[in-house]
Formats: C-alpha cells, sequence, structure tokens
C-alpha cells in the first residue's frame, strides 16, 4: 500500500524536508548579514557570529542536499545531488581547513584609552600561510553596541613589516611602532574621531 498524506511517516518526513530548508536560508541570510557586519565601523557581536562564510556554505550545501534526499524518490535524481555534494565536501573541506586555519587569530592586546572605558586598542596575531600577521583594530562602544574600525594591517613577510608595538598616544591618538628595516624603528601615529573612534587613516605594510 502506498504512502498517504495522513501516514505519520510521511508528515514526519515533510517536517524534516521543512526544518532542513529552513536551515538551508538561515544559512544563505547569514553570509550577507557577516558580510556587513564585517565592514568597518560595523557591529563587532555579529561580525564574530556571522562572519564565516566557509562555515555557513558547507552548512547550507549539506542542509539543502539532506533535504532533497529526502525529498526526492527517484534513485537518478539522488545520484545526480549526491555526487557533486561529496565532491564538494572531498576537494572544498582540505581547503577550507587551510583557510580556516590562516585566517586564526589570538588577541595580545586590548588596552583601554586613557579615560575612555568604552574605546580599547585591540592587536590580534596570526598567520597567512607562513607569515606573521599582526591586525590592529579599535573597538568602540560597550557590550552589543561594540562597533570595530580595522587600524593597520601587517605582514611579517619582510622584518620591515612587523609590528614591535602598540600603544595609546593619548584618549584618540594611536602610535604604532615598526621595524625600519636597517636595525632602526619607524613610528606612525594615527588619529581617531573623538565621538566615532573611526581611524583619519589606515595603514597596510606587507
Amino acid at each position: 500500500m502506498g504512502e498517504t498524506m495522513a501516514d505519520p511517516t510521511v508528515r514526519r518526513r515533510r517536517t524534516i524536508i521543512r526544518a532542513l530548508v529552513g536551515a538551508a536560508a538561515a544559512c544563505a541570510a547569514a553570509v550577507p548579514v557577516g558580510h556587513w557586519a564585517a565592514r568597518p565601523g560595523g557591529l563587532l557581536a555579529l561580525a564574530q557570529t556571522f562572519d564565516h562564510p566557509l562555515l555557513f556554505g558547507r552548512l547550507f550545501l549539506a542542509a539543502l542536499t539532506a533535504a532533497l534526499l529526502l525529498g526526492v524518490r527517484h534513485v537518478a535524481v539522488r545520484i545526480v545531488v549526491t555526487v557533486p555534494a561529496a565532491a564538494a565536501v572531498l576537494f572544498g573541506g582540505p581547503v577550507s581547513l587551510l583557510l580556516a586555519q590562516s585566517g586564526i587569530t589570538k588577541t595580545i592586546q586590548n588596552a583601554p584609552a586613557p579615560g575612555r572605558p568604552d574605546r580599547h586598542l585591540v592587536v590580534e596575531e596570526g598567520a597567512a600561510m607562513i607569515d606573521p600577521i599582526w591586525l590592529v583594530h579599535v573597538d568602540e562602544g560597550t557590550g552589543l553596541a561594540t562597533r570595530r574600525w580595522q587600524v593597520a594591517h601587517f605582514k611579517g613577510d619582510d622584518p620591515a613589516n612587523a609590528l614591535t608595538e602598540a600603544a595609546w598616544a593619548g584618549p584618540d591618538r594611536i602610535r604604532l611602532v615598526t621595524d625600519d628595516g636597517d636595525g632602526g624603528v619607524r613610528t606612525h601615529a594615527i588619529d581617531l574621531s573623538p565621538t566615532t573612534g573611526e581611524p583619519s587613516r589606515t595603514l597596510s605594510r606587507g
């Protein structure tokens, strides 16, 4: 006897399919939200939660594939769906892992500005493949309203690009010190907006 709409198994399968499609839609929506939040001056909490396109892309693919496998009974269609998805996971997994590891950073400094507990100088350290990198940010605000401004990016492929010091030179000014490549140092002063914390310029070395 064939399945009918009243069959509990059919209803359960339809419910699961709807949930999987909803999960896929949520993953697809998370990508532009993360991209928007990661812009200069974007909300830090949203960026930390949603700015993971590789993760949400793989979850989207997994949820959509599962929904199609449950919803389509034809064997040939299932094969057509499964083979590309399996290939994407098999070949895309190592690449995604490598890119994800390259993007991992750790906070090595988080210092409040003089007289401004709502403004922090944040330095993160990580690696781009084999070269060290340093990211300098200013976090403005408190709690969920905190906004992050990127101030500088240093890639240590050359010793002259290495960040050696990051400090406050006042509540609205940051001092960054790098190697000059000749045994000396180079100092960079960057002013911030007194009201928003937006840097007057951004610095990139390497």
